[in-house]
């Protein structure tokens, strides 16, 4: 065995003595550990891993139009049978139907129409609070209107909603609303010491619960569009409604709901979805992935854009009504309604699609209405007649409540997404440790292929004691790592070496770095894509959404493409390896790695795919991906998510996996970032604790690094 590099510096007097230069060593190098930022070639580094990525998807979208292109009549069933099995692939199927135990829980009676409050459970003990408006004048069964809703304060109670619904009943129509989760009735993460949801925003909450039901291998879109379609079964259990004639129409959160509800469902007849079809080209280019319940993990791997919702439904009578000023795009809006107008066309049905722009902004503006209105009475009545909307009474919010409380979880109880989640994490069963290598393949989409690192020095500086080279090198084409590359002086020969990942980029490791040099340790610290110099610059503001999920635009398009951003970092880790063992200085035979906080799970993935690296070091990681779905809240973790990981394994499986190599785990991470308890920590990892190869390390409070990380360098 090689002497240890510790005993290469001498006694531990020495090495401690080496403290008080850890502080120092850094601010008195020419150079800092990032170096691109008035460099002439790389103005646009932060914007590589967005570009990467929407690369990707205009690849995949660019092959979509070309299949479009070629398809016949005889191809529109096998494409529709693709796109339903796409969405229920992306969001883990569909529940089980079970009893809806519906209740009318009261009833407001008005001159010319009525409203009914009502209770139903989409799935046993998830409650659904929604409103049946029925009309008074004319014959039943009449023509129904189904009425998803969109992200707006009082949800079902939002005054836009009540106009369009009180008209459709005077007009001789049944409409059902209903609180979709986070909203009305039916917030999920209700705090009653302030009265409303933990997160205020019913958009975060979705996203919230979303990313913890990705870990299970499912979408929130699996909830809400179940919702849906329960609400649909209610609305045809009434007698009052004509099953021959269903429409359905939402705006924003409502259309994206109608576009899913129509695509699935062969019930429904008429689909007029507002303020949300574009097309996902567009989308990345400007708004980029909305909250959860809007993404379907492999989508766009698939194929699919906002185009296929309506494919779905054809030949059926669909209406896109847009804004001119939305900020869904009308030029994607466009896009998706002139392919689908074509392929309506070949059908013999191009008076069935339309679209309808209205020079405003997002919402579900009066133009819009009145152009719904007529489509209905056009498709559902056969009658070519305008509506027009009179005054209309507004209820208050609380006039229209289902419950006592207006709280679903303070009224009734029940489940939420997130109890319903967590029962449905507890019920899998994991093959277990070890993880089998071509599993860790398949769910980092990894991409293994080697050869010689491309590499480009730029410059190099000598400090005492070591130098530092700068340079960049290429992971893949278009995906180039920033890099320092610390070379001590002593001892001569070959060196053992550490390659350093930092979620905050290498210049968050400076103390690490320093330590580990000092040590006689060659170290490679790199920026793995979207870290460091390369982070988007739209996930360095100081926003809700940034705080809780990070760069969640490159992390959920690296979803939709069935390329999770942990594969991807793996990715980058494993050249940067490449390089490090190819270099003169560096005895390959002793390679080790330290990952510290968002670094921690890519590089712990790379330690078990390649047995170069003898020894980890992970401190501040992420302990366990159960953590996250057994806690209402998480924060920072998303770029770690894999789709359906849990299914297949978790963190402390692959510490397992890694035995008989060492595992250094100083401060395991909860799903806040912060230390998990000695004991929570030892329960997760009792089963890498008793192979012998993972050792749990607290690190005291202003604790250096030389010393944290001391026994660690001895070890090998």
């Amino acid at each position: 065995m090689p002497t240890r590099a510790f005993d290469r510096l001498g006694s531990v007097r020495r090495y401690v003595s080496l403290l008080v230069w850890t502080a120092l060593a850094w601010s008195q190098a020419p150079s800092d550990l990032e170096f691109l930022t008035n460099h002439t070639d790389y103005r646009e580094i932060r914007n590589m891993l967005p570009a990467y990525l929407k690369r990707l998807a205009a690849d995949r979208l660019a092959e979509r139009r070309r299949q479009i292109e070629r398809l016949g009549q005889a191809g529109l069933e096998e494409r529709r049978r693709q796109i339903r099995e796409a969405i229920l692939r992306g969001i883990g199927g569909l529940p089980e139907r079970t009893p809806l135990n519906a209740r009318v829980t009261g009833v407001i009676e008005r001159e010319d129409h009525r409203i009914e409050k009502i209770v139903f459970e989409s799935q046993p003990g998830f409650y659904v609070t929604a409103n049946l408006y029925l009309p008074k004048r004319g014959s039943p069964p009449y023509p129904a209107v189904l009425y998803p809703l969109g992200h707006e304060p009082g949800a079902k109670a939002y005054p836009v909603w009540q106009r369009m619904l009180v008209t459709l009943a005077r007009n001789g129509y049944v409409a059902l609303a209903w609180d979709t989760l986070g909203q009305g009735e039916r917030v999920q993460l209700f705090d009653e010491d302030f009265g409303a949801s933990k997160l205020v925003q019913s958009t975060l909450e979705h996203t919230m619960q979303g990313i913890q039901c990705l870990l299970v291998g499912d979408s929130l879109a699996r909830y809400t569009i179940w919702d849906g379609i329960r609400a649909l079964d209610y609305l045809l259990s009434r007698p009052e409604v004509d099953s021959r004639r269903v429409a359905v129409t939402g705006n924003s959160g409502g259309g994206t709901h109608t576009a899913y509800l129509a695509a699935l469902d062969d019930r429904l007849h008429v689909a007029a979805p507002s303020c949300y079809l574009t097309s996902w080209m567009r989308l990345l280019e400007t708004i980029g992935p909305q909250d959860a319940e809007q993404c379907f993990p492999g989508w766009l791997a698939a194929g699919m854009d906002h185009a296929d919702f309506v494919l779905a439904f054809t030949p059926k009578p669909y209406l896109i009504l847009s804004a001119i000023r939305d900020f869904f795009s009308i030029a994607g809006a466009r896009a998706t309604f002139a392919e689908a107008r074509e392929i309506y066309g070949r059908l013999g049905a191009a008076d069935r699609i339309s679209m309808t722009e209205a020079d405003d902004g997002h919402g579900y503006s009066l133009p819009r209405r009145l152009a719904a209105y007529r489509w209905f009475e056009k498709w559902l009545k056969g009658a070519d007649q305008e509506i027009a909307e009179g005054d209309v009474p507004i209820a208050r919010e609380d006039e229209l409540w289902a419950t006592k409380t207006g709280q679903v979880v303070t009224s009734l109880g029940g489940e939420t997404v997130f109890t319903l989640n967590r029962k449905r994490t507890e019920a899998l069963r994991r093959p277990g440790p070890p993880v089998a290598r071509q599993t860790l393949l398949s769910m980092l989409a990894l991409d293994t292929s080697g050869g010689p690192v491309p590499v480009k020095p730029l410059g190099a500086v000598s400090a005492e004691g070591y130098r530092i080279e700068k340079l960049v090198y290429e992971s893949e084409p278009s995906i180039e790592i920033p890099a320092v590359l610390a070379i001590p002086d002593r001892p001569s020969g070959r060196k053992p070496a550490a390659i350093v990942v930092h979620g905050g980029g290498k210049a968050a490791a400076r103390a690490e770095i320093e330590a580990l040099v000092r040590a006689g340790i060659v170290v490679l610290a790199i920026d793995a894509r979207g870290w460091g110099e390369t982070r988007p610059a739209t996930a360095t503001k100081g926003t809700d959404w940034v705080r809780y999920f990070g760069d969640y635009d490159s992390a959920m398009t690296g979803l939709l493409l069935n390329k999770p951003l942990v594969g991807q970092r793996v990715r980058d880790i494993l050249r940067g390896l490449d390089l490090l063992a190819a270099r003169p200085e560096v005895d390959a035979a002793r390679l080790c790695a330290v990952g510290m906080q968002a670094g921690g799970v890519p590089l712990l993935h790379a330690a078990v795919l390649d047995e170069r690296i003898r020894k980890v070091a992970l401190e501040r990681s992420l302990g366990a991906w159960e953590c996250v779905v057994r806690h209402r809240i998480h924060r920072g973790v998303f770029e770690n998510v894999i789709f359906g990981v849990l299914k297949a394994y978790d963190l402390p499986d692959l510490a397992v996996t890694l035995a008989p190599r060492k595992l250094w785990l100083i401060d395991p991470a909860n799903q806040l970032g912060e230390p998990m308890g000695l004991q929570e920590a030892q329960g997760l990892y009792a089963a890498a604790l008793k192979a012998g190869n993972t050792r749990i390390v607290r690190r005291q409070p202003e604790q250096p690094a030389a010393v944290v990380y001391r026994e660690f360098i001895e070890m090998w």
